[in-house]
């Protein structure tokens, strides 16, 4: 999508120019660590959609919550607006730790079933092109997924973004692994392995290299066990980075402070917060203007 890669660069352009004011944001995000180990995630939704709103000035941002499209066709929990040619699109926002990464729950479960029908090792230029062309297949490239990257024991953080065009363009192998096994590199092949309990088909390139891979865990599969997935680690060359690479943060334990004290507090003294917080806020978008 057009206004989405626009979007995208502006971020990456405002993350290198002002790098402090991207630093801060996701420092008080995986802060909310410290009050639950799944807090951050949905702050991260609110903070990133105010993030926007405060300092990408062509844009605005609506948080659309878990109401507009929970239990329907859509992912998404950000809707952004260009302001100037006033075109719309949704985001996904994830926080995750530096492994693993969702980047569809497949919830009509249509790719494995459908990458079943295809064989279980897929070769050729024709047909993998087929796949990604098919009607099972047509979400693949266009998941706007923006995920918060995160390494705690490191405390350091990333915005990364997968690129499906290039995983698409790269493919040249999908291949079947069934429940206790994996693919060995060296080998390239499938041999027996220990931990899988449900199957997956995996995405290579030509080099034998980790691209993405659909789960299917059935039934009985919760939402971890089923869906398009990829690695960050292992699939590193199909990310971009909007943060321009790894950014050190830090926690800021007075915001723990104020959350305590916000929940206990009146209306009224959350609108004379908000002030205080909003001239603080525009101190920062000052000092990024000078």
């Amino acid at each position: 999508m057009k206004e989405y890669e626009e979007f995208k660069n502006r971020f990456k352009l405002l993350a290198s120019k002002n790098h402090k004011l991207v630093i801060n944001t996701l420092s008080n995000i995986f802060t909310m660590r410290l009050i639950g180990n799944k807090t951050h995630g949905d702050l991260a939704e609110i903070g990133i959609a105010e993030f926007i709103n405060q300092f990408m000035y062509d844009y605005k941002s609506i948080h659309v919550g878990k109401d507009l499209f929970r239990a329907k066709e859509h992912e998404e929990d950000i809707m952004i607006i260009n302001e100037i040619t006033k075109a719309e699109f949704p985001i996904s926002l994830k926080a995750y730790g530096d492994g693993p990464l969702q980047l569809s729950t497949d919830s009509e479960q249509k790719m494995f079933p459908f990458l079943m029908k295809q064989g279980k090792d897929i070769k050729g230029k024709k047909q993998i092109e087929a796949i990604f062309k098919s009607e099972e297949f047509k979400d693949f490239g266009s998941i706007n997924v923006m995920p918060l990257i995160y390494n705690e024991k490191k405390q350091i953080c990333n915005i990364i973004i997968f690129d499906n065009k290039k995983a698409a363009q790269k493919t040249d192998r999908i291949i079947f692994i069934d429940k206790k096994q994996k693919f060995d590199k060296n080998l390239n092949k499938v041999v027996a392995g220990k931990g899988r309990k449900h199957p997956i088909f995996m995405f290579l390139d030509n080099q034998g290299n980790y691209i993405c891979e659909v789960r299917y865990g059935g039934a009985s599969a919760n939402a971890l066990q089923r869906g398009l997935w990829t690695h960050t680690k292992n699939a590193i060359f199909y990310f971009d980075s909007l943060t321009n690479g790894w950014i050190n943060y830090s926690h800021n334990k007075i915001l723990v402070r104020l959350f305590s004290l916000a929940l206990n507090s009146t209306e009224e003294g959350h609108k004379l917060a908000s002030e205080i917080l909003q001239k603080d806020i525009d101190k920062l978008k000052n000092n990024f203007n000078k």
